[in-house]
Parts: structure tokens; sequence; C-alpha cells
């Protein structure tokens, strides 16, 4: 068994989801373990070299977590040959150049999502990446969860016979920071700054629509800001110009009707902070994160509608728990361990870049539709094409 070091280029993880999720559960996760195990049975070790812009921050987790290697220089984090992949966690207006200079550089590119600002810089990352013969990945992180696996398993299965329709509901309350600290960072309410809804849960819902019910064939969405005042981390207040909340229509291939709200306004009383409700001829289940419930044809109840009573019927406890039936690894660190095994083994990841602009195509179609009121058809982007 032969082993090798795979050293990676980690750009933005001072940030909450680039330090929690991609550096600590994923990364050091697998370094710490003692590396990946590949299909031939060789071991992959990886080795991250991190970059941001706070040299106080990078210092104290480098020190923290046992890593060599840290710069405020991502150029000259790129210029190390014995670097091989670059990640971009970074806030989405500075990804694109960050992104065009590993390129540049010859790295093998993952990515978080949104890829880009617009489709035609998504496309340009593309075409570069193809024109230097570099593999690519974006996050899905949400096809690793419990949850849509699960799902997933049913609909290979053909539990549902055919699929009629998904409804999604997303959020939570994201607070103003005046009498409560904000629980996400005050870019996120900043268009000038790439935050947005639309701009952010679009992508994860064209990847989940894609992979699991169909493309999405047109969209009708309204995006709205209902809370305009908000306070940043130095308890200034600020007012916010994206969008807090979306709700979309999307119209799927083979007839799917899917719609899914997003919000960052709104209370949850739900099992879960995500949720899908799939129906079907023959039955229909209820994914979130980690559970997934399930209603099959035969054990479908026949309500009946009267004003004049109470419901004495208990609907959720009409539903059964799917069991995980195998153990499921964080969903950050699964695909990192695909994407590390497609590079070593020199062949496509299926959530690449060009996933990333199918992404965008969906955001644009969004916007525009919210904005002009009416219904966007989309024509999706292939690689090569």
């Amino acid at each position: 068994m032969a082993e090798r070091t795979t050293r990676i280029v980690m750009n933005g993880i001072t940030g909450r989801m680039g330090y929690r999720q991609h550096l600590l559960r994923s990364i050091l996760a697998i370094r710490d373990e003692g590396g990946l195990v590949l299909p031939s049975g060789d071991r992959l070790q990886v080795e991250p070299v991190i970059v941001g812009r706070s040299a106080d921050k990078l210092s104290r987790i480098a020190k923290e977590h046992g890593i060599a290697d840290w710069t405020t220089d991502l150029g000259e984090a790129l210029a190390d040959p014995t670097a091989s992949i670059y990640f971009d966690a970074q806030v989405t207006s500075g990804r694109k150049d960050a992104i065009l200079a590993a390129v540049a550089a010859g790295k093998h590119v993952f990515t978080e999502k949104p890829i880009a600002e617009s489709v035609a810089d998504g496309i340009e990352l593309v075409r570069a990446a193809e024109a230097a013969g570099v593999r690519t990945g974006v996050v899905h992180d949400k096809l690793y969860l419990p949850g849509l696996l699960k799902l997933k398993r049913l609909i290979d299965s053909g539990f549902f016979g055919r699929i009629l329709s998904v409804r999604g509901e997303f959020g939570y309350w994201v607070f103003e920071g005046d009498l409560i600290p904000a629980q996400r960072p005050s870019w996120n309410y900043r268009a000038e700054d790439g935050g947005g809804m639309v701009l952010d849960m679009f992508c994860h819902w064209n990847y989940v629509m894609e992979n699991l019910f169909g493309k999405v064939e047109a969209v009708t969405a309204k995006a709205v800001t209902h809370i305009d005042e908000r306070w940043d981390e130095q308890g200034e207040r600020y007012t916010a110009t994206a969008d807090d909340a979306a709700y979309g229509i999307f119209e799927l291939d083979g007839g799917i009707i899917a719609q899914i709200n997003s919000s960052w306004a709104v209370r949850v009383d739900r099992k879960e902070l995500v949720e899908f409700q799939v129906d079907g001829t023959h039955g229909s289940a209820v994914a979130g994160l980690f559970g997934c419930r399930i209603q099959p044809r035969v054990r479908t109840p026949k309500p009946v509608w009267n004003p004049d009573l109470p419901t004495t019927e208990d609907f959720r406890g009409q539903w059964d728990e799917v069991p995980d039936n195998q153990e499921f690894t964080n969903g950050f660190r699964a695909q990192w361990e695909q994407f590390l095994i497609d590079v070593d083994a020199g062949r496509p990841h299926p959530y690449d870049l060009a996933a990333g602009v199918r992404g965008l195509q969906l955001v644009d179609a969004g916007l525009t539709s919210s904005t002009e009121g009416r219904r966007v058809e989309i024509e999706h982007f292939q690689a090569g094409a």
C-alpha cells in the first residue's frame, strides 16, 4: 500500500462555513484519521495551506490545529508547486478572480457556491478550467445529507410511482443585530457585497432538483427584502439591500412542479430547518437534513373536509420514519473525499463548474422573474458546448 500527500490551498477558512465544515470537519478530520483510503488500497494524506486576510486569525488557527503553512498572500500560496488543489470559501465577490488565478497556476479547483456573481463570469471560469485541463468541483453538500440520501434511496427504488410535485420550506429567523447579535455575517444582506437569498439558495435548489427530480425548465419567483434595517458585527446600523426571502415555483423536466419558500425572516414550525415534501402516485415523503418520513399509498388515510368539527386525526402520526440502515458521514467531508478520489484518478468530478453555472442560470432566471413579474424559461449550460 503506497501513501502520498496532497497539499490544498484553502482560502477563506476564517469564515464560519470555511472553518467549521471544510477545514475542521473535512480536511483536518481526514488528516487526523490518517488520510483517505483510495479504491486501489493506497492512502492519500491531505495537508492544508490556509489563506485569508487576517494574519492574527490564521496564525491562531494554524497553532491550534497543527497546520504548518499559512499566508495572507494568495499569489504566494498558488505559486507553491507542491500544492495541487485550490479551495475557495471566501465572499462571493472575491471568488472569480481567485479561481482564475488558481486555474492559471495549474491548480485543480474545489469551491463553495455560488461560483461567481453572474452567469457570464461562471462560464468564463468553466472555459478557463477547460483550457487549463484542470479538474473542478462545486460544493453540493445537501446531496450528501442523510435525509436527502434516504430520499434518493426512495426515488431509486420506485417508491413514489410517478412523482407529481415537490414542496420545500427552508429558513429561520436571522436576528436583526440590535437586541441580539445576528447569527449570519452582515454581508449576506448587502447586494453590493454579493448577498441575497436568491443568489445564495437558488444555487442549492438547482442541484437538489437537477440530481433528484429533474432539471428546471422554467421558474416563476418573487424575491423580497422583508427586513430592510439591520446591525452589523460592530453594532452599526446599515440598510439591507439584498433580498432576505424568495418564493419560487419551478417547472421540472417530466412535468414535476416544485414550490420552494426560502426565508431568513421566518420562525420555524417544522422538525428541521429545511424540509422537502415529495408527493407521488404511490406514496409521499418528507425529507429534512437528517430524517425522512414516508406515507405509502396503502397507508394513506381518507380525510374528509368538515369546517364545522375540529380535526381529530393525528396527521403527523400517520407517517413512518425511514431507518438509517447505514452510517452517514458529514456531507461536506463526503464530497471532499469524492473530489479527492476523482482528482487522484484523473477523472471529472460529477458536480463541476458547469453545474455551478446552471445554478447561476437559475439565480438569473429567478431574479428576472421577480423583477419583471413573469415566468422565465431556462436554457441549460453544458461544458464543452
